[in-house]
C-alpha cells in the first residue's frame, strides 16, 4: 500500500530535480523542463491529496485544471524561446541582455 506520505516524498524529490534544474542550467528549454517538473511535482500531491479527499474530489479536478494551465504555458513559453532564438540566435538567459530595451 502506497501511502500519502511516498507521495509526497517522491513529489518532493520532483520538485527538487526541477529547482535544481532551473537554478543550474543555461538553456530555456532545460529550464521550461525545470518548471514543468515542480509543476508535476504539484500536480502529484493534489491527486495524492485528492485520493483522500472522497467526498468532493477537489483535489483530482483541481489537477485537471493545473495539467491545463501546464500544457497552455509551455506552449507559450516554447512560443516565446522560438521568438527569442529567431531575433537573437541563442536561447540561454544570460546572454539576453538586449531584452531590457
Amino acid at each position: 500500500m502506497i501511502t500519502l506520505q511516498d507521495f509526497m516524498l517522491v513529489s518532493a524529490v520532483l520538485f527538487c530535480i526541477g529547482l535544481f534544474i532551473i537554478v543550474s542550467k543555461k538553456n530555456a528549454i532545460q529550464i521550461l523542463i525545470g518548471i514543468e517538473l515542480m509543476l508535476n511535482a504539484a500536480i502529484l500531491n493534489l491527486v495524492a491529496f485528492g485520493r483522500y479527499d472522497r467526498v468532493n474530489n477537489g483535489g483530482q479536478m483541481f489537477a485537471l485544471f493545473a495539467i491545463v494551465l501546464a500544457a497552455a504555458t509551455t506552449a507559450v513559453a516554447l512560443a516565446i524561446i522560438l521568438n527569442v532564438y529567431r531575433r537573437y540566435k541563442t536561447i540561454d538567459p544570460d546572454k539576453l541582455n538586449q531584452l531590457k530595451d
